[in-house]
């Protein structure tokens, strides 16, 4: 896994575009995103999230597998290691939104939550912002759960 720089920004944007995933904020400084490449080194993985002003909240974002590596445990371990790394950082609560992979997420212990309730936790997050500025958060499902326990 090899934390995103600026250099690796677009390259990313291109493969979160293949995957349909919000692209909005990428080079923010408050964004920790990370990778991983296949041999060749394209990405075959991304992760990523971003805290909330106060450090509690954690907007977890990125978590993407090309299809090929999809079904073998990719993306549960990039979303773990991005909940642990947050939670390293001081968070306890994590949010997401997702409306096609709310199984995914159940399994890793996600609860169906309140989005108007995270957008106020989560205000300044890019995705947040870009949500509520196009009137797109009022179809957006939203996800959250603590983060006990993860800060090894």
């Amino acid at each position: 896994m090899k934390q995103v720089v600026a250099t690796d920004i677009d390259e990313l944007r291109n493969f979160l575009g293949e995957v349909d995933l919000t692209l909005s904020g990428l080079d923010a400084p408050s964004v920790r995103l990370w990778t991983e490449r296949d041999p060749d080194g394209s990405i075959v993985g991304s992760t990523g999230y971003e805290l909330s002003p106060d450090g509690a909240h954690v907007l977890i974002r990125s978590v993407a597998v090309s299809p090929g590596r999809r079904a073998a445990g990719a993306g549960s371990r990039l979303a773990m290691f991005a909940m642990s790394d947050a939670a390293r950082c001081g968070a306890s609560q994590a949010w997401l939104f997702s409306r096609r992979s709310g199984p995914f997420w159940q399994k890793l212990g996600f609860k169906s939550a309140d989005r108007y309730e995270m957008a106020a936790v989560l205000a300044q997050t890019h995705q947040v912002q870009l949500f509520t500025g196009t009137g797109q958060l009022h179809r957006e499902v939203a996800w959250s759960r603590r983060l006990d326990g993860l800060a090894h």
